[in-house]
């Protein structure tokens, strides 16, 4: 049977010993074994972070044995599914007959787990390409166009830029299939279901988006999804049940063909990227999904340098995070780089320790975080810092620690939040100093 090779990889934690049954399935495969060509085929279906089956609950069968186990009506029912021709009631019709085709043991251990997108057996895509990466069951890898931070780069602050300001929100990659359905993901390639007005607004205008981005085999816009808050926002994005993000936004700041996306590079410049948004200005809706505007700058120029400062400065004033600087003439390319880069200000707060938090892994025996309150702008702040320590301080901190209390520290960060019971943290802290160590310096 087929779910055999997961009872193999189930029958050890090791990495080693996983990475062997997959390479035994390869070979068999190789030789000609049916079994395992479904087995690897299965491997895909339900890895392929493209591949999403829209139904939730899936029945588990019990005691059936002697059954015909169809892969081939069980590989059909996975793209109907994937490609939304059956919903509802006929959806779930349509499982359950399916299970009852298969033997119990097959169905549970992989027809089940394929459909539900986790083969339950201690494996990932890595685990798979790590073996399979030059074959045809390689899993194609989700990944993103990533910024790295402007003050650490201040060479690459030169030539042709665009400018946008720096949105707090979540990152969504929305995927317009050939037959116009849009799945939402994160940047890691997690599915999200709590933005269904976003993806119906992109439905209703995928058709003209697919024309005029000049994707064939699919589409892949990237943005960010905002609303009231971050908090808010993210609150609702992450819940299972009874979601409520209506209010958000999806703007949209770039985009690539589905099959450059699986290649993880469009060696198309961001300027023609950016005209063919533009012409889709007039197709969206703009209550659930806009296109991101910006403006371009020469900082070969003292005059470039200028305007963005200013754009900076404005950016901040509306309370945006900062801004982004985007090379007119680089590619698309599904790793952090500097084509693109971030601007955002800091903040510093002095605050008292009020508490101690050990470490664990490999900080175990040590310094975790330190719990930091204080007032800021008439705003009462709490928060546990757990970054911006070296290993010497997190030893030497932690074995001090009762002496340390009450010991103002200054802390830097993004911003100071709201959380949802109206009390006040900082977004990102990270330990810069304690300001009392300072010779001549009043607490």
């Amino acid at each position: 049977m087929a779910a055999d090779w997961i009872r193999d990889l189930e029958s050890s934690d090791s990495r080693i010993h996983k990475e062997r049954v997959i390479e035994k399935a390869l070979m068999a495969s190789k030789l000609g074994s049916a079994n395992a060509q479904c087995f690897l085929f299965n491997c895909y279906l339900a890895y392929n972070p493209f591949y999403t089956y829209n139904i939730k609950q899936v029945p588990e069968t019990q005691g059936l044995t002697g059954r015909p186990n169809p892969w081939p009506q069980f590989w059909a029912l996975c793209e109907a599914l994937r490609t939304r021709s059956v919903s509802g009631n006929h959806m779930r019709t349509m499982v359950e007959q399916c299970s009852e085709k298969f033997d119990s043991d097959e169905w549970n251990g992989l027809c089940r787990r394929v459909l539900i997108k986790d083969l339950q057996c201690g494996i990932c895509e890595k685990t798979l390409n790590k073996v399979l990466g030059n074959t045809e069951w390689k899993i194609p890898v989700f990944t993103c166009q990533l910024a790295t931070d402007s003050t650490d780069r201040p060479n690459k602050l030169n030539g042709a830029m665009r400018l946008e300001t720096k949105l707090d929100g979540v990152r969504v990659l929305a995927y317009i299939a050939v037959n116009g359905t849009v799945t939402l993901y994160s940047r890691n390639g997690k599915v999200f279901e709590n933005f269904p007005h976003i993806v119906t607004a992109i439905e209703n205008a995928a058709q003209v988006i697919r024309l005029k981005t000049v994707a064939a085999d699919g589409v892949v816009l990237d943005g960010e999804v905002i609303g009231e808050t971050f908090q808010s926002l993210m609150k609702q994005a992450r819940r299972k049940n009874d979601a409520d993000a209506s209010d958000s936004v999806f703007y949209v700041f770039d985009y690539l063909p589905l099959s450059d996306f699986q290649r993880g590079y469009w060696n198309t410049q961001l300027r023609k990227r950016i005209d063919r948004l533009e012409s889709l200005r007039d197709v969206v809706d703009a209550d659930a999904f806009r296109i991101m505007p910006g403006i371009e700058v020469d900082l070969d120029s003292s005059e470039g340098h200028d305007v963005m400062r200013r754009f900076a400065e404005d950016a901040v004033k509306e309370g945006y995070e900062g801004i982004m600087i985007k090379s007119l003439d680089a590619p698309y390319e599904c790793k952090r780089n500097s084509f693109w880069m971030k601007w955002k200000p800091t903040i510093t707060v002095d605050l008292a320790i009020v508490g101690f938090e050990p470490g664990t892994g490999r900080n175990a025996g040590r310094l975790g975080a330190i719990i930091c309150e204080g007032e800021d702008q008439g705003r009462r702040i709490r928060v546990n810092v757990g970054s911006g320590f070296t290993d010497a301080q997190r030893d030497e901190f932690w074995q001090t620690r009762d002496t340390l209390m009450g010991v103002v520290t200054e802390v830097q960060a993004d911003v100071v939040s709201q959380n949802q019971d109206g009390t006040y943290s900082l977004r990102f802290p990270r330990f810069v100093r304690f300001r009392g160590f300072e010779a001549g310096e009043k607490l």
